[in-house]
């Protein structure tokens, strides 16, 4: 029976490579965005070569897919109390530092299409989270709305133009 290249001794797995690539890629993403990150760039970073990049995922679009996916939060709690416990939680990540592959997607948001719908669809689900937790407020929705945009501007502000957090 012959080893497969990546069971043998001193070989790092497909698995482990994969993995190197695409912490190599929500680096990079994260740094420079979707347009100025390059197959290339991302291939030097991590040690591999481009067209194993391009094996691994196909294309950019892909690598950057793959990248940003994030552990998905659980949507608002069932009271009101609660709700502004995970807020309070949430702000506190935000100004603390957010994953790599949530910055290169905040990044991206502005430029590329697909990253803005991303963002776009996660923050509807956050919102109809929120809303859900606020049934006998006078519009719930928009009240959910300014609430998650009002976290999304700070964690921007934050972020991306080192505005200091609340004391």
């Amino acid at each position: 029976m012959t080893a497969s290249p990546s069971s043998l001794p001193g070989k790092p797995s497909t698995g482990a490579t994969e993995a190197r690539i695409l912490d190599s890629a929500r680096e990079l993403f994260a740094e420079k965005g979707f347009d100025r990150t390059t197959i290339r760039a991302v291939a030097a970073a991590a040690g591999v070569d481009p067209a194993l990049v391009m094996q691994y995922f196909g294309s950019k679009r892909e690598l950057f897919s793959q990248a940003v996916q994030a552990v998905p939060v659980s949507l608002a709690p069932a009271d009101g109390d609660a709700l502004v416990d995970q807020l309070l939680a949430t702000l506190g990540l935000k100004l603390g530092g957010l994953p790599e592959g949530t910055l290169a997607m905040m990044r991206s948001m502005l430029t590329d299409p697909a990253a803005a719908d991303h963002v776009r669809a996660g923050l509807a689900r956050r919102i109809d989270g929120v809303t859900a937790t606020l049934p006998r407020a006078e519009d719930p929705e928009l009240r959910a709305a300014l609430i998650v945009t009002t976290l999304l501007g700070v964690t921007i502000g934050h972020q991306f133009l080192a505005l200091p957090g609340p004391p």
